[in-house]
């Protein structure tokens, strides 16, 4: 099998097996949320990448190996996210409302990710489930949640009856829905939920929600 790049294309792509293996994640990253698992062809994953298909193989094995390293990418880079964020410098409250802001912004900014994790529910998470990375990832997720719920109940703010599961699965539910739910929606209902103005606020009343969630009744009507 020929190693020459699909796309013509040539230069240091050989000398550079971290770059390709990016530049591969990337472009089936696309390939895969606009078309699924089966739909998606490593022929056109290939054809748009700096590397052939072969390269594709080496580094990945099969079509079902790329799909799951694409979706292991996905998640880190949500997370990778998070961790820029320093949280743990920042008082509870205002911690929790940089997490749920920052959820709201990737999610809107990545549709690929939200459409690669619709994917993985159609498979009923079975390619998530053989990723020990992607169950590592998460759990550092709800870890960070803890530790924001933890200084929130010792400073008195928050409630005890709140897990951190559960605030992580409302900033998710909401953030997510704001993508993958968008067309039908807007065609249902008209598009002024998404322009910038619809957007800013769905997130400011997101935010409150879900801090008003954790804060304790008489904590609430003090803010």
């Amino acid at each position: 099998m020929d190693d020459k790049p699909a796309n013509g294309r040539s230069g240091g792509w050989k000398q550079d097996p971290a770059g390709v293996r990016k530049n591969i994640l990337a472009v089936a990253m696309m390939e895969f949320a606009a078309n699924g698992l089966s739909g998606a062809r490593i022929d056109e994953i290939a054809a748009k990448t700096n590397t052939s298909k072969r390269m594709i193989y080496y580094y990945f094995g099969d079509k079902e190996g790329l799909y799951g390293r694409v979706l292991e990418e996905a998640y880190r880079q949500v997370r990778a996210g998070e961790q820029e964020l320093e949280l743990d410098h920042l008082p509870p409250v205002e911690a929790l409302k940089l997490l749920a802001e920052f959820t709201f912004d990737h999610h809107s900014r990545h549709p690929d990710f939200i459409r690669i994790v619709m994917i993985e529910n159609i498979h009923h998470g079975a390619y998530l489930e053989q990723s020990d990375l992607i169950r590592l990832l998460n759990a550092g997720a709800i870890q960070k949640l803890e530790a924001i719920c933890r200084r929130g109940r010792d400073a008195g703010l928050f409630r005890d009856d709140v897990t951190p599961l559960e605030l992580h699965w409302h900033i998710s539910a909401l953030s997510f829905f704001n993508v993958s739910n968008r067309a039908t929606f807007s065609r249902i209902f008209g598009d002024a939920l998404f322009d910038d103005k619809g957007q800013q606020s769905l997130k400011q009343h997101m935010v409150e929600m879900v801090v008003g969630l954790a804060l304790k009744s008489d904590r609430r009507s003090r803010r």
